[in-house]
């Protein structure tokens, strides 16, 4: 586009920003008024006159040319979450005890313990896979399966590391492809979507039975979702609440932790986990703010917290 373009009065400005989003559509409009100076400024570079109306457009992050769809997949996300996911979800955790809550998550956790195991094998660490190995039959065997985390426990020490095959293609350097905010899924990217993807095939091709039936994986899913969203309420509403762009606070945490594991499965040093910006944390207690650990897809959650630490 020109430098300048004029028709009926109305001056369109080429001036392009790499700059975070502002609206869905990607188009800022202000009048070009004397007593603003920015815009006068602007005015009389771009041979603007006084009372044109100046449309700035504002390029797309190079990694959310999606971003207009994505946000506004956010705002209805949001609105299902605050009608019906939200609510059900702290009634899970009023209603059921913690030692109940924390022997379904651990038997969630233990689910993904073969999808993790082949990962490891897949990124040539069979120390880790043989470990992972060995914590699946612990769990499934003394800890009734998977209620219970023994293989945590002394003698056996064996830590928990999430993994998956959208870790698997970070590892071997496949980059993010662009960012996305799919509707009750929450926020991911082309290769973390095809990971998650493969990661839900793993038990029902290699076992079949249950968990190829629908019978049972639509409620461990909608059980997922639930512990997802009761354990993480309040890092959620360290993101969302009182900050400029939820949206955009949503998208750079998420970016910036998966990048984090990514790095971390690969060997490289951390130096500290993602944090949401200051005018995000501001209104919230300080024994809240360990908030922004985990910003996911409810049913990703294994993936995406990776403690960092673990080692290579």
């Amino acid at each position: 586009m020109g430098e300048d373009a004029r028709a009926g009065g109305v001056a369109v400005v080429g001036e392009w920003h790499q700059t975070g989003l502002t609206d869905p559509d990607g188009i800022h409009v202000s009048f070009a008024e004397s007593n603003v100076s920015s815009e006068a400024d602007s005015s009389k570079r771009s041979g603007v006159d006084q009372g044109d109306i100046v449309v700035t457009g504002r390029k797309g992050r190079p990694d959310d040319p999606l971003a207009g769809v994505n946000a506004k997949a956010f705002e209805a996300t949001q609105t299902i979450d605050r009608a019906l996911v939200g609510p059900v979800a702290l009634a899970y955790k009023r209603v059921l005890p913690p030692p109940v809550r924390s022997g379904l998550r651990n038997f969630l956790y233990n689910l993904h313990e073969p999808n993790v195991f082949v990962n490891y094998l897949l990124q040539l660490k069979p120390g880790k896979a043989v470990e992972t190995l060995g914590r699946f039959a612990l769990n499934s065997t003394l800890g009734v399966g998977g209620l219970v985390d023994v293989a945590k426990r002394r003698p056996f020490k064996l830590p928990r590391r999430p993994n998956g095959f959208a870790d698997t293609f970070g590892f071997y350097g496949i980059k993010n492809g662009p960012f996305l905010y799919l509707p009750l899924i929450g926020p991911t990217t082309l290769r973390d979507f095809a990971g998650g993807m493969l990661d839900r095939f793993v038990l029902p091709v290699a076992v079949g039975s249950p968990f190829n039936q629908l019978a049972f994986s639509v409620p461990v899913g909608v059980l997922s979702t639930l512990d997802h969203r009761a354990e993480f309420d309040d890092q959620l509403h360290v993101l969302h609440d009182g900050v400029a762009d939820p949206y955009a606070t949503s998208r750079d945490f998420y970016l910036r932790r998966r990048q984090q594991e990514i790095d971390h499965i690969r060997g490289k040093a951390i130096q500290s986990p993602p944090t949401p910006p200051a005018d995000a944390t501001a209104h919230v207690d300080a024994e809240q703010t360990p908030a922004a650990q985990a910003l996911v897809a409810p049913g990703d959650r294994d993936r995406h917290t990776t403690k960092m630490g673990d080692g290579a």
